[in-house]
C-alpha cells in the first residue's frame, strides 16, 4: 500500500534563518524571513592550512588529510631526514629518517608508511635505500633492486608499487617494482622512461599515473597509464601535459592538481577512471609537493610543502568537495591597544579581554587598564598600583584575578593580589610565595598559580578567600605560562638552570603535577589560552635569542603545530578559557631597544559552515 510520503514526497521544513550545522546535499528547506526556497549544493576548494615546521620541496607523503606524513626532502641544497605529523589541525614531530634524501617513491599511512630510492645531493647519489615507519621510527628494509630517483609510488606498507624515476645524470626509467612488505619484485614496465614523483596514486593492483617528466626532448607528456599488478596500459590522456603534479585517491575517483603545464600551475582536475573534469584551484600555484594519496576517494586531498614562485614553501593545502564551506583557523588583528605595553596581566577572552598594567618604554610600570568589547579598546579604571613582568591573571573580564609581579625599584618581587569586577578594584589576601611570569590557571573563585620566577617550584591554590599551597612542580621553572583549570592545569616552557627555553610541559590533576609531552619548540615568556586537553601557547622567547610567531596546540594527547601569529613577540600576554576564544596582547617584538607593541591578535578556530543557495526558476 502507497503512503502519503511516497505520493507527495517529504515535507519541506519552514525556517526563519538557514541552518548552520552539516546538512546532506540536496535538502531543502523554505525561509519564510526571505521568502524563497533553499537548498545545499556540493562546493570544491582548496583551503589554506597550517604550514609545515620549514620550507621543504620533493619531500615524501603518505596517508589522508586528516592523519598524513611528511618526510625527508630538501630546502636548498640541505637534505632533510625529518617526519612530520599532520592531524588535521597541524604538524608534530615523528622520528627521523635512516638516510636523508628527498623524490623518494612513497606510499602506506600515517603510522604504517614506507619510502624508497631517492636522492642525495652535494655531490648527487641515488640511494636503493627502503625504510618503513611504524607511526614513532623509520627502520631500514631491503632495498630497491633498482637504485632511482623521482619515482612514483601507490599502495600500502605491504603492497607497494614504485615506477619509473631517473637512475643518475641524463638517465631515465620505465622500470616497476613491487613490494610486498618484504621483498621487491619486478613489475611491468611503464610504457615510456619518466618520472613521476607524486603524480602515482592508487593501490599495487589498480594504480594510476598522471603525465611524467619524459626523458628529454620529451619532456613534460599527457598520458594516463594504469596499472593492473602485472603490466601497464596507457587509458587517455590528461586535459593538458603535466609533470611534478600531485595526486590522490583510488584509480577511479582520483584528484591530480598543480604541477607544471609547461609553467607551474594551480588547476586541478577528478578523474573517474575514464574522464577528467575541472574542480576548484589551489590557492598557490605549487610543484613538487608532497600528497597525502591514500584517501578513499577524490573529495578530499592534501599538499604539503613543494616549490613555488621560484621558492621553497612550507604552505599546507586541503582540498575537500562538501556540501559545507570550510574555514581554515588562522590569528587576525584585534586592533592596537592605547597605550603600548610588555610583561601585563590578562583576562577574559577574545570577545571580552582586560590587559592590565605592565611596562611601557621606560623604566616604571603603567597603572593603565584597558578592555576590549570584541570591536575596540578602550580605557578603564586604573589599578592601584603598577606591575610588570607578570603575566599572573586569570578569569573573565568581569571576575577576574591579578596576582604577584614585579614592581618598580626596589619594590622588586611581588606577593600582592588584586581581583576586578570590570568596574573596581579590590586588595585580597597575599600569596605566600611572592612570583612572576608564573603558570596561571583558573578562575576568581578557583584560581592556580604556579612556578615562575625567581625560579621556584612551589604552587598554590585560591579558594575565593585565601592561598593555600599545594604540591611543587617536579621541577624549578623560570618565565613559564599555562592554561586550564585549579583541578586540571597545564604549565608550559619557562627557562632552567642551563637551559634557555625548555620544551618541558607538566599537567595538574588537582592533586599532585606530572611530567606532560614536550613541545616541539622550546619557548619561555609565552602567553597560552584553552584547557588541560584543548591548550594553545602563543609566541615567546626563543634560542637565538629572539621572539617568535610560532603558535603550538595540545590535543590532550600531543603538541603540533597551529596558525602563527601576525606579529613575534614574548612578554605578551592573553587569556581564554577556550582555545578557540585565544588572544595575545602587547609585548616585545625583539630583544633589545625599546620594541614594545600595542598590536593584539585574536585567533578564529577553524569552522565549517552550510552553503545556502537560493533555487530559482533559471
Amino acid at each position: 500500500m502507497s503512503t502519503y510520503r511516497k505520493i507527495h514526497g517529504r515535507s519541506i521544513q519552514a525556517v526563519t534563518t538557514d541552518p548552520t550545522e552539516s546538512v546532506a546535499e540536496g535538502q531543502i528547506w523554505y525561509n519564510t524571513s526571505s521568502d524563497t526556497f533553499k537548498s545545499v549544493l556540493v562546493s570544491a576548494a582548496w583551503a589554506s592550512s597550517v604550514p609545515l615546521p620549514s620550507t621543504a620541496s620533493n619531500g615524501g607523503g603518505a596517508g589522508i588529510q586528516t592523519a598524513a606524513l611528511f618526510f625527508g626532502g630538501r630546502t636548498g641544497g640541505t637534505q632533510l631526514n625529518t617526519t612530520s605529523e599532520y592531524n588535521g589541525s597541524g604538524y608534530s614531530a615523528g622520528g627521523a629518517l635512516g638516510t636523508a634524501r628527498n623524490q623518494m617513491g612513497t606510499g602506506g599511512t600515517q603510522t604504517a608508511a614506507v619510502t624508497s630510492g631517492g636522492n642525495v645531493e652535494g655531490p648527487s647519489t641515488t640511494p636503493a635505500d627502503t625504510e618503513e615507519y611504524n607511526g614513532t621510527s623509520w627502520s631500514e628494509q631491503n632495498n630497491l633492486s633498482t637504485a632511482r630517483f623521482a619515482l612514483g609510488g601507490a599502495g600500502t606498507q605491504t603492497a607497494l608499487v614504485v615506477a619509473g624515476g631517473r637512475t643518475g645524470p641524463g638517465a631515465w626509467t620505465d622500470v616497476t617494482e613491487e613490494y610486498d612488505g618484504s621483498s621487491w619484485t619486478n613489475g611491468g614496465a611503464l610504457n615510456q622512461s619518466k618520472t613521476l614523483a607524486g603524480a602515482m596514486t592508487g593501490s599495487l593492483t589498480a594504480a594510476v599515473a598522471f603525465g611524467g617528466d619524459g626523458n628529454p626532448p620529451t619532456a613534460a607528456v599527457n598520458d594516463v597509464t594504469f596499472y593492473d599488478g602485472t603490466s601497464w596500459t596507457e587509458t587517455g590522456n590528461l586535459p593538458t601535459a603535466n609533470r611534478n603534479a600531485g595526486s590522490a585517491g583510488p584509480q577511479s575517483s582520483a584528484i591530480m592538481f598543480g604541477g607544471m603545464a609547461p609553467s607551474e600551475t594551480a588547476n586541478s582536475f577528478l578523474f573517474d577512471g575514464t574522464t577528467f573534469s575541472t574542480t576548484g584551484s589551489m590557492g598557490s600555484a605549487t610543484y613538487i609537493m608532497a600528497p597525502a594519496a591514500r584517501a578513499s576517494d577524490n573529495s578530499t586531498a592534501l599538499s604539503m610543502g613543494g616549490y613555488g614562485g621560484s621558492a621553497y614553501v612550507s604552505r599546507t593545502e586541503e582540498f575537500t568537495s562538501s556540501a559545507n564551506v570550510i574555514t581554515a583557523a588562522a590569528f587576525s588583528s584585534m586592533g592596537a591597544m592605547g597605550t603600548s605595553r610588555y610583561g601585563h596581566s590578562a583576562a577574559g577572552d577574545k570577545d571580552a579581554a582586560v590587559v592590565v598594567s605592565g611596562r611601557p618604554t621606560g623604566p616604571s610600570p603603567t597603572t593603565n587598564v584597558e578592555e576590549y568589547n570584541g570591536s575596540s579598546w578602550s580605557e578603564v579604571t586604573n589599578v592601584p598600583s603598577g606591575k610588570f613582568y607578570s603575566g599572573n591573571g586569570f578569569g573573565t573580564q568581569t571576575a577576574s584575578i591579578f596576582a604577584g609581579g614585579f614592581g618598580s625599584p626596589p619594590e622588586g618581587v611581588q606577593t600582592t593580589v588584586e581581583s576586578y569586577d570590570g568596574t573596581n578594584w579590590s586588595d585580597l589576601p597575599s600569596l605566600n610565595t611572592g612570583k612572576f611570569s608564573a603558570c596561571p590557571a583558573g578562575t576568581q573563585t578557583a584560581g592556580l598559580l604556579a612556578g615562575g620566577s625567581p625560579a621556584n617550584n612551589t604552587s598554590e591554590e585560591w579558594n575565593g578567600s585565601s592561598w593555600t599551597e599545594g604540591n611543587n612542580l617536579t621541577e624549578s621553572f623560570d618565565d613559564v605560562t599555562g592554561a586550564g583549570i585549579q583541578t586540571a592545569a597545564i604549565a608550559m616552557g619557562g627557562s632552567s638552570p642551563g637551559t634557555f627555553a625548555e620544551t618541558d610541559t607538566e599537567l595538574y590533576d588537582g592533586t599532585n603535577w606530572t611530567n606532560g609531552p614536550f613541545m616541539s619548540t622550546g619557548r619561555r615568556r609565552a602567553s597560552a589560552a584553552g584547557t588541560q586537553t584543548d591548550a594553545l601557547v602563543l609566541a615567546g622567547l626563543v634560542p637565538g635569542p629572539a621572539a617568535t610567531t610560532a603558535v603550538e596546540g595540545f590535543d590532550g594527547t600531543a603538541f603540533s603545530t597551529r596558525p602563527s601569529l601576525g606579529t613575534s613577540r614574548y612578554y605578551g600576554y592573553g587569556f581564554s578559557a577556550t582555545s578557540g576564544n585565544a588572544y595575545i596582547a602587547g609585548g616585545l617584538t625583539s630583544p633589545g631597544a625599546p620594541n614594545d607593541t600595542s598590536a593584539a591578535e585574536e585567533f578564529t578556530a577553524a569552522t565549517e559552515t552550510v552553503t545556502a543557495s537560493t533555487l530559482t526558476t533559471s
